[in-house]
């Protein structure tokens, strides 16, 4: 009886880009497809221990769509008493790249790898971006 082994490469990973046209989109619907891009679950050769995954440049953050209109960000900025909050509409206002960062950072997974695919997102609040040298292919159509 012969033993098999199988052999996982790191070598031969090829990222594409995909670029995500933003407007009209629900946010959480949204980020579950980009994260999923993010770590490489998409893929074949998907693996857990390695960073697979394609670089995702969102243009139009700004005409995201946010079911819950009441939802409320809270941190603390570790002083006594120092409880912060505000509306997510409001940060959506003020700051629509982080609502969608944050959302897609607290779908990845919580490892070592996360940084590293964080790095492979591109947000941007209006229709321009700054990867048209990357040739990124159009992704998540409307007609989808």
């Amino acid at each position: 009886m012969s033993k098999q082994k199988t052999l996982m490469s790191q070598k031969n990973i090829e990222n594409s880009w995909r670029l995500v046209n933003a407007q009209g989109k629900v946010l959480g619907r949204l980020a579950t497809q980009i994260a999923t891009a993010l770590s490489g679950k998409d893929k074949v050769d998907y693996a857990p221990h390695i960073d697979n995954g394609d670089f995702v440049v969102v243009v139009n953050c700004r005409e995201l769509v946010i079911k819950n209109a009441d939802k409320v960000y809270q941190w603390h900025t570790g002083f006594p008493g120092g409880i912060k909050s505000e509306k997510a509409t409001h940060r959506l206002e003020k700051h629509p790249e982080r609502v969608l960062f944050l959302a897609v950072k607290r779908m990845l997974p919580r490892n070592i790898l996360r940084n590293a695919m964080l790095k492979k997102l591109k947000l941007f609040p209006g229709a321009e971006h700054l990867h048209a040298a990357q040739n990124p292919q159009q992704w998540l159509n409307d007609d989808e």
